[in-house]
């Protein structure tokens, strides 16, 4: 089996835009489409299936014909809950499927080698955690996680109390994969109405052949 074969592609839309009105995330429109396309289309070719990680009014999604997996328990916000929850869902649905990689729903620019490369550094660093990062930054939300490790991040999150990404991490062995973000950042994230004209301008680029590579 290959890479692709043993992994899920976990979409976390936890988030909201509190720079643009509160809205949600996922839904704004980029280039004519909802943002969650945009990361949907990243991903899809690089694993076996795909999730979606959310909360609220689940049928709002219902037009992406992807398993919603809300927040177990509901209260514990921040992404960590949905990547259990993602692997929970791997464990009892897709039990052939070995990993997740995560990924934030405004990350129109993945890669088209994220999920390959986070693997090969696994395999080489022995890491049970493998984290992308672009420019010197490190994206905790973007990352590799053995569906076996969801018992042992529960038990973070409940019993310790830890729910910032990069606090939890430390309790791990981690691995760090670096893309270069030049001429254009893969995993810039859409924040702000600027952030999302600039998407628009690079998308834009790309389809009539004057944009990045993306």
């Amino acid at each position: 089996m290959t890479d692709k074969d043993l992994t899920l592609g976990l979409i976390l839309n936890g988030g909201l835009a509190r720079r643009m009105r509160g809205a949600d995330k996922g839904l704004i429109v980029l280039a004519g489409r909802p943002m969650l396309a945009h990361a949907i289309d990243r991903l899809r070719p690089q694993c076996a299936a795909l999730a979606l990680s959310a909360n609220g009014d689940l049928t709002r999604f219902q037009a992406f014909d992807l398993p919603v997996v809300p927040d177990d328990p509901p209260s514990s916000a921040g992404p960590l809950a949905g990547v259990i929850a993602g692997l929970e869902h791997c464990a009892r649905n897709a039990p052939h499927l070995t990993h997740a990689v995560s990924l934030p729903a405004d990350t129109p620019f993945a890669p088209i080698d994220f999920v390959a490369r986070l693997h090969d550094a696994q395999r080489g660093s022995g890491a049970e955690i493998v984290v992308a990062a672009s420019g010197g930054r490190v994206h905790h939300a973007a990352a590799l996680w053995p569906v076996s490790l969801a018992g042992e991040l529960r038990r973070v999150l409940v019993s310790q109390g830890l729910r910032k990404m990069e606090s939890v991490l430390q309790c791990f062995r981690v691995a760090v994969v670096e893309w270069p973000n030049a001429p254009l950042d893969p995993f810039f994230n859409v924040n702000s109405p600027e952030d999302l004209a600039y998407a628009e301008a690079v998308l834009r680029g790309a389809s009539t052949g004057r944009g990045g590579a993306l």
